[in-house]
């Protein structure tokens, strides 16, 4: 799978923890940065994970900053995106099955990176489930 992977300066050490383990499991990933802890602006990294998967160079994006709620909202703003704030495995899985949702997004300093990255990998192997849910989805993409 190709991973859109972008974090603000806070989650800079993290992003590399996550880029590497997402490597390690053999998915391709394009670092949109930050490359530093430079202070910078979280929705310009959102934006280009954000862009990334509705324009098909990413089938899925990874988004961290300190509390994950910035990159979630600047990416929701991009159309053909469904980034979920996931905090634990219920609303990661639920993300998944039942949003599709295509952007992961994480708070670093809200979990430890362990548990973002158990929460990570789960949610790229959790299916959307289709079915009632197709039709929610739908009504999401006409929002738009």
């Amino acid at each position: 799978m190709k991973i859109a992977i972008g974090g603000d300066h806070s989650a800079y050490r993290i992003k590399e923890e996550m880029k590497a383990r997402l490597v390690a499991l053999g998915h391709e990933v394009e670092d949109v940065g930050t490359h530093s802890e430079e202070s910078v602006d979280y929705p310009d990294f959102a934006e280009q994970v954000a862009r990334a998967v509705a324009g098909g160079r990413a089938d899925r994006g990874v988004l961290m900053c300190g509390t994950g709620i910035g990159m979630s909202i600047a990416a929701n703003k991009i159309s053909g995106v469904r980034a979920a704030l996931v905090t634990d495995e219920f609303t990661g899985e639920m993300s998944r099955r039942h949003n599709d949702a295509n952007v992961f997004c994480a708070g670093v300093r809200v979990l430890p990176p362990t548990k973002i990255g158990e929460l990570l990998e789960a949610w790229l192997k959790t299916p959307f489930e289709g079915g009632r849910h197709e039709r929610r989805v739908e009504k999401i993409r006409k929002l738009e």
